[in-house]
């Protein structure tokens, strides 16, 4: 007669840090109620499945329209520098979709980023730059980095003659990211 036994290890195909994720319309709500989660692993798991999810702009789309970036805005000022670091990637690959961009302005997520210029991981603040990288491809996402960036304030964006403010801004962003480090 053959007896079962249970096994006290997980299955080797079994990821531990990431979230089982909700399906249909469901999904994006749940993730947005962990984010708020007391619990520190709920709200990295959470974050990590948003990384996943937010390259789809349709699902930015509704992201941005039930609080995610209210939530997320909360999460920059995190104690855990993980969450930090996982926040500042999602925000990041949502800049990358026209839609995530206009969620920034109309959200004011540029001066909470902003906040972040000087936190001690860099991982954090690569996320940060590029971020604002791909915000600047907007007109309006242009003029918002540079008015509202504390440290862009007294140095301020100057063109030579010929250049385009993009291939300013962008040159400016170069400098500063090596400049931090």
């Amino acid at each position: 007669m053959a007896h079962t036994q249970i096994s006290m290890y997980l299955p080797p195909d079994v990821n531990p840090t990431q979230a089982a994720i909700a399906y249909g319309c469901r999904a994006l709500p749940k993730l947005n109620e962990e984010l708020q989660s007391e619990d520190l692993l709920t709200r990295q798991k959470a974050l990590m499945a948003l990384c996943d999810l937010m390259h789809d702009p349709e699902h930015v789309y509704v992201a941005i329209n039930i609080g995610c970036l209210e939530s997320l805005k909360a999460l920059l000022k995190d104690s855990n520098h993980m969450v930090r670091i996982k926040t500042t990637e999602v925000l990041c690959i949502m800049a990358t979709h026209n839609v995530g961009r206009e969620g920034f302005l109309k959200h004011d997520i540029i001066a909470a980023l902003s906040g972040l210029l000087n936190d001690p991981q860099t991982a954090c603040r690569e996320n940060l730059h590029l971020a604002f990288k791909h915000l600047a491809q907007l007109p309006s996402g242009r003029l918002t980095v540079g008015a509202r960036s504390p440290s862009a304030a007294p140095v301020g964006l100057h063109r030579a003659a010929g250049q385009s403010r993009a291939h300013c801004f962008r040159s400016y962003a170069l400098i500063k990211v090596q400049h931090t480090y």
